[in-house]
């Protein structure tokens, strides 16, 4: 099987809970084997399946669940090359706003952190800390349904997509800030940080000391949330950098742990807030919160009505990482530590965040999909990387690729590198040419008898929308050469 097939196969499993082909596996655990793959992990697949024979794979893939036909274990598994990479792999430890974190992967405030038991699950399963769903004084009614999520395909249970109406935690202030407690006294290497809310400086002043009383690490405003009920709350003050500024103010006043104001994206300058909370003394920022959005799906409504809330999921994950670049590449605010949210996945996505400034990430809506279990790809999947760059410490990683970012004024707009086919890959679907045709410049010519497509250079501006759409990436690149007069 080629790479393709092998993440296309990989894709149909259900990514079972007590998986029926690991427990038919007498010798190995091909539903892990098949997790690694779909969280980008690939390479590592076969540690799982090593001792596996052939019958071994062959009774996992009888025992598959799914009703159409069963995931072809042996035949994908089998495809898959041993690990080029030594298994000496680096720490991931990294300092965020000066607390020791045991890698850079956190909970996100959210729905899959609200009570001890969550938390606690957590932390075992190996994620280094949580930013706790926030905690307000305020009565908190929710809708029912609550969420709706945009599938991938019309598949159900995998979507790149989720709208949630959800606010904020429904427990007793006292509850909250005990479990809080309770969590940093039986966990102490891990990190806890509560996320407050308030409507008055009193409210806000109040909840970071019972914060700090609680022997939370650090504090989060949540400056952003995007569905409050009550005005004067959540993405209400994100958008007011004058709120930002008095109510960063009051916190830091009333506190000494870290103070983590968290940015709104319903914004179009987001360094407007940002810069508000620096000035009035924030030790980190973190963005983005959901984005404004309205899903049409018949079972969309909530309470039998249609309204505006927050989107998340994979598909905001450009949108998180363009307000992350804004805030790294300010200048006033240089050396502000980061954390990023949005999208986030694979170990890859998160990479991303680090290498435009984050220091750690946190994760909602691939936890709420996939459980806790995903942490494992996570901190395996960047240490791979790390290994195979020669990387020693995280924290090398942290930025390192914001001077690849430059102007959209001061790009190269004299050269130009040519789309280059390989026909011995090449399928003859003729989408390139469809594409061409109907969306770029008509410079494919596609040869229905011998079904091969041909680039026409004079008529190509190397756009690559060809490379993009080729369903069997038969499509490369040349070298960057001069425009021709």
């Amino acid at each position: 099987m080629k790479r393709v097939n092998i993440y296309e196969e990989a894709s149909r499993c259900l990514l079972c809970q007590e998986a029926p082909c690991t427990i038919a596996c007498k010798t190995g655990d091909p539903a892990r084997a098949v997790r690694a793959i779909r969280f980008d992990n690939h390479k590592l697949a076969t540690r799982w399946v090593a001792d596996c024979s052939d019958a071994d794979l062959e009774a996992a893939e009888k025992a598959c669940i799914r009703y159409d036909w069963p995931v072809r274990l042996k035949e994908m598994l089998r495809g898959i090359s041993p690990d080029d990479v030594s298994a000496n792999y680096p720490s991931l430890e990294i300092d965020f706003c000066g607390i020791h974190c045991e890698n850079p992967f956190f909970l996100a405030s959210s729905a899959v952190c609200t009570n001890y038991e969550m938390v606690a699950r957590a932390f075992e399963a190996g994620w280094a800390g949580v930013f706790y769903k926030t905690i307000c004084m305020q009565e908190i009614k929710e809708v029912s349904p609550r969420f709706d999520a945009v599938h991938c395909n019309n598949i159900h249970g995998d979507f790149y997509g989720f709208r949630n109406m959800e606010q904020l935690s429904e427990n007793p202030v006292e509850m909250d800030f005990d479990i809080l407690h309770r969590l940093k006294q039986n966990y102490p290497t891990k990190v806890v940080v509560a996320s407050i809310m308030g409507q008055t400086e009193e409210q806000w002043s109040q909840l970071a000391i019972m914060a700090e009383e609680a022997g939370c690490d650090a504090v989060e405003l949540n400056f952003s949330c995007p569905q409050m009920r009550l005005a004067g709350m959540g993405s209400d003050v994100g958008q007011s950098p004058e709120l930002v500024a008095v109510y960063t103010s009051i916190v830091k006043q009333a506190v000494k742990i870290p103070v983590i104001p968290k940015m709104t994206p319903n914004i179009m300058q987001i360094y407007h807030p940002a810069m508000a909370a620096f000035f009035a003394g924030a030790d980190a920022i973190s963005a983005i919160n959901t984005i404004k959005s309205v899903t049409m799906a018949d079972d969309a409504e909530v309470s039998g009505r249609r309204t505006v809330s927050g989107y998340s999921g994979r598909a905001v994950k450009p949108i998180a990482l363009r307000y992350i670049l804004e805030l790294a590449q300010n200048h006033v605010m240089e050396g502000l530590t980061l954390s990023g949210i949005g999208g986030i996945e694979t170990w890859r996505d998160a990479l991303e965040f680090i290498q435009l400034g984050c220091s750690n990430v946190q994760v909602c809506t691939a936890v709420m999909q996939y459980g806790y279990r995903i942490i494992d790809d996570l901190v395996l999947g960047l240490q791979r990387y790390m290994a195979k760059q020669g990387v020693s410490q995280l924290s090398d990683l942290v930025g390192s690729q914001l001077s690849t970012f430059t102007k959209a004024s001061d790009l190269d707009r004299s050269t130009i590198i040519y789309p280059k086919i390989d026909l011995e890959r090449c399928v003859g679907c003729g989408r390139c040419e469809l594409s061409c045709r109907d969306g770029g410049h008509q410079a494919i010519v596609f040869d229905t008898v011998t079904r091969q497509p041909r680039i026409v250079g004079t008529k190509c501006v190397g756009c690559h929308l060809c490379r993009l759409v080729c369903p069997f990436g038969a499509i490369g690149l040349t070298k960057r050469i001069p425009k021709k007069a």
